[in-house]
């Protein structure tokens, strides 16, 4: 499990990196970033897992979500995983389309063909990844948490509820909240899964919860000026299973904000301050 530096530089008294490696489980070469914060020698320190959307790589919160300062000052490191895999052979959307294939991982394994082969960023994220991220960095196992944003708020969810135990705290930046009924995902399940609906549910965060899955708590910030809002992200189904399953939610409709990173990276540090109260409690 070895890695290769792709850049290192000095930020915050800490280091921001971006490494890439030969994964076994997309069978392709995949970057990703880590930030780790000023600490002493011999320390191991909380991790904040974050999962991007559509379209992105590891560069869009690495470059725009300013987390670093926050981060130097609590003491987590921060992973960006790519958001799906890439390279020669690798299968995309047949109509180029953004929402699916390249980019658009959506955060499953796939099981049907062309794509069964490399998209497994489930896996990927959950497993592979991490053992590769407590063998290289100063990376406390036993605390990590998790948070994304549109399709990586989807991931991040659905993988808090999957791994409960896992995972110390759950939050989100305007997510998929109920993919089985949305356009983007109703297009990314059905291509990676087939058309068995029971196979959707186990990704898709309102299904998993009318399903039974428990998490601690959540946090989520949507914009009220983001025009996924109504067809896209729907939190108000997410709202309602939350109620019915007595899942504490804090759901913020912020004025004003979109979907950009300029929206992201307003409410960043509130989201890694909720997640270092519940990493160090």
């Amino acid at each position: 499990m070895t890695i290769e530096t792709v850049s290192r530089n000095r930020s915050h008294g800490g280091v921001q990196g971006v490494y890439k490696h030969a994964s076994r489980e997309t069978k392709t070469a995949m970057t990703f970033s880590v930030y780790v914060p000023p600490h002493q020698d011999g320390a191991r320190l909380p991790v904040v897992w974050y999962l991007s959307g559509l379209t992105c790589t590891q560069a869009n919160v690495t470059e725009k979500g300013e987390f670093r300062r926050i981060c130097a000052e609590l003491g987590l490191i921060f992973v960006a995983p790519d958001t799906s895999p890439r390279g020669e052979g690798v299968p995309g959307d047949p109509a180029g389309s953004y929402d699916f294939g390249l980019g658009a991982g959506f955060y499953v394994d796939a099981t049907q063909a062309p794509f069964a082969g490399n998209y497994r960023m489930w896996s990927y994220v959950t497993e592979e990844l991490p053992e590769l991220i407590v063998r290289h960095f100063p990376a406390d196992p036993d605390r990590r948490s998790i948070l994304g944003h549109s399709m990586g708020g989807h991931g991040a969810m659905t993988i808090a509820l999957s791994y409960p135990r896992r995972y110390r705290a759950a939050s989100a930046f305007s997510p998929i909240a109920a993919p089985s009924l949305v356009p983007w995902g109703i297009k990314a399940l059905g291509g990676y899964l087939g058309e068995d609906k029971a196979a959707w549910r186990k990704h898709d965060t309102v299904a998993l919860i009318e399903d039974g899955a428990r998490f601690s708590d959540f946090l989520v910030d949507v914009g009220d000026a983001d025009s996924f809002l109504k067809e896209q992200l729907r939190p108000q189904l997410l709202v309602a299973a939350c109620t019915k399953a007595g899942i504490p939610l804090t759901l913020r409709l912020q004025s004003g904000y979109d979907h950009s990173y300029y929206f992201v990276s307003t409410f960043m540090e509130d989201h890694l301050r909720w997640h270092a109260a519940r990493l160090k409690a």
